[in-house]
Parts: C-alpha cells; structure tokens; sequence
C-alpha cells in the first residue's frame, strides 16, 4: 500500500496525468500501486481457484467412482471441500480490496474537482454551469472509479483463460486450438459495439450535463420566474430537453442491450460448442467420462473471465469518456496573473482605482458606490476585486500586475449571494480560518446577527442546511456578512450587505459594520440611506461612471437624481434651490440639520460633496438628535424614534 494511498483522507491528492483519459486512469492506478497489486493478485487467484473445481471432479470420479475405491472418493471430496473454502475467501478478499481501490480514486478524484474548481474562483461560474460540475463530481467520478476494476477481475480473467488453455491442452489439443481462437473471436464480435458505445454515451452524457444545468438555474430563479409569468416558457424547454435526453438515453440503451446480450448469448453458445465436441470425442472413447465432467468445468468456468472481458470493455467505454469531461474540466485555466512576473503589492495606504467608473478607494475610509443599475455597482466591485479584466490601478501598479495571490488575501469580495455550505453557523462564519468562539461572536455581533444565533437551537452549532436555506434571506445576508467581517481583510469590497433585511435591523446592521472597520478600507454598494449615511463619501454612477461625488446628505441636497434613487418616497423639507433639506444620520449615530442653505451639513467637516465644477467643499459639524442606531454594546449614541431619510 502506498504513502499516498494512506496519507489521502488528510493529505493532497497529488498531480494528475491531463495528457488523455487513459493515461488519468493509469495515473489513478498507480498512485496505489500496492493495493492494485494486492487486487490483481487476489482476483487472479481466486479466478484460477474456479478451474480447481472441475480438475477435482474428474479426479473424484476416476479414480473414486469408477475405480471403486472409497477412499479415493473421500479425499477428493475433502479436497473439493477445501478448494470451495479458500475459494470463498480469495473472493471476499479481491471484492474488499477492489472496493478499495475503487474509493480511493473517487475520493481522488473528487479532490482533483474540489481543489481546482477553488483555483478556478470566480472564473468556474462563468466556463461551467453548475449543473455540469454535479453531474461530473458524481456521475462522471463514479464510471472512472468502476473503470478500475479491470485491474481486479480484469487481470485474473486473463490468467484464468491462459490456465484453462493449459489444462484443456493436457487433455486434448482440439479443444484447446477451440478456446484460444474462440475467446479472441468473440472480443472481435464485441468490438464494434464497445466503440459505438463511446460515441452514444458521450453524447447522453453531454446531455445530462446541459439538462442538470438548466434544471440548477430553473431551482435557481424559480420565484423570479413565477414572478414574471415565465414558468410556462421554461416549462416548455425543459420538456424539450428531457426529451432529447431521453432519446440519446434510448440509443445509449440500445447498444448496451447488444452488448449484454452478447456477453450471455456468446459464452453460452461457445459453451455448447466445446461441450459438443468434448462428448463426441467421449463417445469414441478419446476422453473419460471424468475428463469429459472437466472439460464441461473448465469451459463452464470460462464464461466467468470472458464475461470479465466484456463488462471491463463496456466499463473501460464508459471510463474513458467520463474521464474525457474530466480532464475538460481540469484542465480550464485559472484567471492568470496578467503578467509573466507578478509584483509585489503596495504599502497599505495605497488607493484602489477604477478608471471605467472614476472610482477611488481611499484607504481606511468607508466608500460607497450607488446606481440605479445594480449589475454596474456590481461590476465596479469586480473590476476592483480582480474578478473581471479592467484597468484597475492599485497605488502606481496596474492591479492585474500584482500577484493574483497576493490580491485575493489582501483584496475580499464578499457578494451578498455567495454560496453557504452545510455544517453549523460557527463554522460558516469562520471559514478557513478556526472557529475560535470569542472572533465568531464578535464577527456576528458586528453583523447584527445576535437575534440570528439567539433564535436557533444550540445557538452558534445550531446546524445550517445547504446554502443555509433554513434561514430566512436577511438572516443568510447578516450570516455572510460576519464571514466577511470575522476575514477581517486589509480591503472590504461589499455587495449589498444591508438589501434584505428591514429598516431597524439594516440601522443596526450599519452602524456596526461601521464601526467594526474602524480605520479599514471599505466599499459597499447599495441604494439605502441607512447604509449611505454611514460613508464617508459616496459615487453616484450614471451609466456606469460617477456623476457625482460627496457625502449622502450632501448629494441628496446636490443631485435630484440621486434623492429620487435613495430617498423611497419619504417627505423632505424643501430647501431654497428646491433641493430639499435631507436630515440623515451620521456614522456615530448622531443627525445633522439642514444648514438652511438648501443643502445638507456634514458631520465632521472634513468630508467633501461634489459642486458642479467637480471641487470639494467642506460642510460643518452639526448634529441633532433622532436619528435610528443600535443600541448594543459597541454603540455611542441614545436609542431613537425618528425616521431617517
């Protein structure tokens, strides 16, 4: 048993062979070379054992029936007994250590799939649908892992029909020329169809793969689509689809039902055959009846390693094409470095720059970005994340000349769908990194997720289902927020952290992730007030790029487009320009009052609000009480009834 055999359930699955689907099983096999070595050695003689059966009867009935000698017959019964014994073990032994070696390359393999889907990151969604890396972890790895066991079986049948050549040519060398041409003919008969079996089981699989994808995204969007009456159309193509499947399915099928009826149909007239001509040459008195009791044993046992023969071509068919659409999907590149020789990133204070949008990240400010159009907020956030080509600068350094690794540990995109695997809500949170109790409790406080953990049965264990689907859609939000925030990376890019939850818990939920990246880099996108308020500058983008540039409130006075995006209808007090007056909360909890100039005051007077020649101008310090903030331990300001607009 090898080194890597053992170490595999903690260790690395080791470096494939991509080279062709062949050489992937055979790197499969020999990376547990030893116990593929135990297998073929088990299934071969276990094979060999079942032509020591016929042998002992004839010897059974020659030298005990006919000679008539009792002794004669109770040792080769005893024999007979023994060989069926150490049969039986041979037996259990080979189907322990193939189901061994089985596993092995399934875990292996899975493995391979996992570790490369997390090279691949974002670029995975975007080559493969999910549906097609389901149906290629589990189906896919299922036939290769089969395919294996010719290296049990497979090799014994080979052995075995050598050995019964052997004993057929002791007795008579008509019926051995019979069995070595015979057993080759029907491998040729059998031919033809193995290859017409690739072909039709490469496209159902194909098609498999296309239905199980568009099966995901109809789970996926099934309220959207039941919101825009679209069900129906789906409805249709997925009929269409199904059906399709089910006809390559049909020829799939009809191929098999050759293959498997010539692998019992072939053997069992060959059989006829040899126990034919064996009789005849008893009957002229050129064998023994013993020797024609073996012969029938022998040619009997045959059916076994020729039927081996057969289902190791139909699973080898099956396996090399399963590992063809696994090595199609090891072998998509990761999103590169963009440069033969990555550079070391900037000093921390470095500002991350979007030149598409004109959006700058200033470090340890709190940014965010606003647009009538979700996907181009998201897309700044990709741009900036490295997780879509751009021009993205990061201090002096083009972002895509920095080590794309280097990136990802300093850079966190945290989407507010990213995917939430199984297991309890520690461990969700946590991630890769150790759920230490005291950071999971921090992190989910930080999240204003306390009522989360409070409401579920054994609190931060409390087990989470699949992309935590026992919770509600605000609670999953404040869930992956805390894993962001727990992170806690040098830059926080936040898809719409505050969108699903209600108005008192998203006041709570940003003020402490405020407070939370204290002194950090952060931007957030999103249209809500209570978020907004909590910036320290805000982009407003218009097709894509920033329009204007400045505090919330400030742009609220500023820009009608802007108050007519984030205010969702709340009555304001009309400032002298028409403007309106917008009081707004500031990042302590504190409001600020109208400075009864048509615009909006500043919290700290260091902030800036875009004018429309593009200068800063700053705004006072003044604050007025009323406006809504948590009132958990981390929060400086008294609890509030007013609305904040």
């Amino acid at each position: 048993m090898s080194d890597s055999t053992t170490r595999l359930p903690g260790g690395e699955p080791g470096m494939p062979d991509l080279r062709g689907p062949m050489r992937f099983i055979w790197w499969l096999m020999a990376r547990q070379r030893g116990r593929v070595l135990s297998g073929a050695l088990f299934g071969s003689a276990w094979m060999v054992g079942l032509t020591l059966p016929p042998y002992v009867l004839s010897r059974t009935i020659d030298d005990g029936l006919e000679a008539g000698s009792s002794g004669a017959l109770y040792g080769w019964c005893g024999v007979l007994l023994a060989v069926g014994a150490v049969n039986a073990w041979l037996a259990i032994m080979r189907h322990r250590t193939m189901t061994r070696v089985r596993l092995d390359a399934t875990y292996r393999t899975t493995r391979l799939l996992a570790r490369h889907a997390t090279r691949l990151g974002a670029v995975l969604a975007r080559r493969v649908a999910a549906g097609e890396v389901v149906t290629i972890a589990v189906g896919d790895v299922r036939l290769i892992s089969q395919t294996l066991t010719m290296a049990g079986p497979g090799v014994g049948a080979v052995v075995a029909y050598v050995v019964v050549a052997g004993l057929l040519l002791s007795i008579s060398g008509l019926l051995a020329a019979v069995i070595l041409l015979g057993v080759p003919l029907l491998a040729v008969c059998l031919g033809p169809l193995l290859t017409r079996l690739q072909g039709v089981e490469s496209g159902y699989r194909d098609q498999q793969g296309a239905l199980a994808a568009r099966l995901a995204d109809l789970v996926g969007g099934l309220g959207v689509l039941a919101g825009l009456g679209g069900k129906d159309v789906h409805a249709r193509r997925l009929r269409q689809d199904t059906a399709r499947l089910r006809d390559e399915g049909y020829r799939v099928a009809g191929v098999m039902s050759w293959i498997q009826a010539l692998a019992i149909g072939l053997p069992a007239l060959f059989l006829a055959c040899v126990t034919w001509l064996a009789a005849r040459m008893a009957a002229q008195g050129d064998l023994s009846v013993g020797d024609l009791v073996a012969v029938y044993g022998y040619v009997a046992m045959l059916v076994i390693p020729v039927q081996a023969f057969i289902e190791g071509g139909y699973d080898l068919g099956r396996g090399l094409v399963a590992a063809r659409r696994v090595l199609r999907f090891l072998t998509l590149a990761p999103e590169d470095d963009g440069h033969r020789s990555p550079v070391p990133g900037p000093p921390r204070d470095a500002v991350l720059h979007d030149p598409v949008s004109g959006v700058s990240v200033e470090p340890g400010r709190f940014t965010a970005v606003v647009s009538a159009e979700p996907g181009a907020a998201a897309a700044v956030l990709d741009r900036l994340g490295r997780f879509s080509p751009s021009a993205a600068t990061w201090g002096d350094l083009p972002l895509d000349a920095v080590a794309l690794s280097e990136v990802r540990e300093r850079v966190l995109l945290a989407d507010h769908e990213a995917g939430l695997f199984a297991g309890t809500v520690r461990r969700a949170v946590a991630g890769r990194y150790a759920p230490d109790e005291a950071a999971v409790t921090r992190a989910l406080h930080d999240a204003a997720a306390d009522d989360v953990i409070a409401g579920l049965p054994g609190g931060a264990d409390a087990e989470l289902l699949a992309q935590a689907r026992n919770l509600s859609g605000g609670q999953r939000q404040r869930v992956r927020l805390a894993r962001a925030l727990l992170a806690d990376p040098e830059i926080l890019l936040a898809v719409e952290p505050t969108s699903a939850l209600d108005a008192h818990t998203e006041a709570r939920a940003a003020d402490r992730l405020r407070t939370a990246r204290h002194g950090r880099t952060t931007l957030v996108t999103g249209t809500s007030p209570l978020l907004l308020d909590r910036a320290d500058v805000v982009y407003f983008l218009t097709d894509g790029t920033a329009r204007a540039v400045g505090r919330h409130r400030e742009l609220l006075a500023r820009n009608a487009e802007y108050r007519a995006l984030v205010a969702r209808g709340v009555d304001e007090p009309a400032g002298p320009d028409g403007a309106g007056g917008v009081a707004a909360s500031d990042g302590a909890g504190g409001v600020a009052a109208s400075d009864g100039a048509g615009g909006v005051a500043a919290s700290d007077g260091a902030e800036r609000a875009a004018s429309p020649d593009g200068a800063a101008s700053p705004g006072p310090d003044t604050r007025a009480p009323g406006a809504p903030v948590d009132t958990g331990p981390l929060d400086t300001a008294p609890p509030v009834t007013g609305d904040l607009a």
